[in-house]
Order: C-alpha cells, then structure tokens, then sequence
C-alpha cells in the first residue's frame, strides 16, 4: 500500500509558534522562499504575536543569507528603527554594517560610500554596546572600512597629481593631512604638497611646507624634498 503523507508539522503552543519553527526548519534545509511564505503568513495572520516580532529578523537574516546585501541592510535598519530597545540590536547593528561591507568594490577606484555606512553603524555597536560579542569583529571590519577609505583619499589627490592639476592636487593632500593619521600616507602627502607648490610656482608654500614637514616624512622622501626645497629656493 501507497499512502501518501506530508511532513508532520513542528509541535507549538500556538499557530504562530508553529509557522516560526516551520520557517526555521526550511532556512537550515536553505529554502529560503518557503521560509520567507511562512514568515509572511506569520506576520499577516497573527501580527501581535510574540514570534511575529522575531519574524521581521529573521526575514531580514533571510535576505542576508541569500546575499541581498541592499534589501538586507534596509531590513535590519527598519527593524532596528522599530524596536530601539530590543535585546537583538546590538546583533542587528552588527549585520547592518556586515549588509554595508559586503557590498564595497574590491578595488579602491569604485564608489566606496558604504565604506562610511559600515563605519557609522559599526561605530554605534561599539559605542552603545561595548561589552557586545561583535565588538572585536566590528573594530576589525571598521579599520579596514577606513583603510580603504584613506587608500582612496591618497588615489584622488595622485590622480589630480599625476594629470598635472596642481591646484587641485596640493588641496587634496593638504586635506589628508587634517583627516588621516596613517604615517605612511601622510608622509606621501606632505612631500607631494611641497612638489605642488613648486609646480604652480608657489615657491612661497613650497619653502613653508618643506620647513613645517621636514622632520615628519621618512628618510626616502627627505631627499627628494631637499631637492625641490633648492629649486624654491633659487625661483624664490
């Protein structure tokens, strides 16, 4: 005898309760559009229910989990918005800059806005939640958000350099030097603004920032710097 059955449906108190497990059971099977249905009816059937509030983040890990990292990040900030003093926030706030990271370009001349996104929310686990079990990951995840975004600051200015805009250059580099603490991209910039300064015959800023940053740059840009100190100089 063939007799035809259907899976038996997790045990719950409620209807509610059921429809979540059930949800549950297809996200580790990964069908994930079963799960979002059961959400769904989850949430119109019995909207003031306990599970319907666990719901809504589970939709949005949902999203997650299947790398739709805009609709993603929309969901947990609509969450977090919703629920401010919910005991998952601190998680939410953590995958909302994880939803920002994971869609950053691999390379630094793309557009890296969501560098700063990452960065924003990031920061706020940290500050609201400092004893959070995401804080290490969070601190890691934002110095390589500013890492890129220092990277890029330095690709602009070069840039401009490279194309011989000098104007434009020198104020980028000068930029770096109120925004970036990085020594290495810092010591670039300053040798960079004296060769700008020299370059649009600013022989006056050309003197002045080689003496404010001599004893800031490494060795190997000392001798260049010598260099176009002698020409302002002579030009001067």
């Amino acid at each position: 005898w063939l007799v035809g059955c259907s899976t038996p449906r997790p045990a719950g108190k409620t209807e509610a309760e059921v429809l979540f497990k059930e949800a549950n059971k297809l996200i580790n099977k990964e069908r994930y559009l079963l799960a979002t249905e059961k959400l769904n009816s989850l949430r119109s059937q019995h909207p003031y229910s306990y599970y319907a509030t666990h719901a809504e983040l589970l939709q949005a890990d949902i999203l997650f989990m299947q790398e739709n990292y805009v609709e993603a990040s929309g969901a947990y900030i609509l969450f977090r918005d919703f629920h401010p003093k919910h005991k998952k926030v601190p998680y939410v706030l953590w995958k909302i800059g994880e939803s920002f990271i994971n869609q950053l370009p691999s390379s630094i001349d793309r557009d890296l806005s969501m560098a700063y996104e990452a960065v924003k929310y990031y920061s706020e686990l940290i500050k609201k939640y400092p004893n959070s079990n995401h804080r290490k990951n969070a601190e890691e995840k934002i110095r390589k958000s500013e890492k890129m975004l220092n990277e890029k600051e330095q690709y602009i200015a070069d840039f401009y350099f490279k194309t011989n805009v000098f104007d434009a250059a020198r104020h980028r580099y000068l930029y770096i030097l109120k925004t970036i603490k990085d020594r290495k991209i810092r010591s670039h910039a300053m040798l960079r603004s004296v060769i700008s300064s020299y370059k649009l015959r600013d022989f006056q800023n050309c003197l002045k920032y080689s003496n404010l940053f001599r004893g800031q740059l490494f060795k190997n840009d000392i001798n260049i710097l010598n260099t176009y100190e002698i020409k302002c100089k002579k030009q001067n």
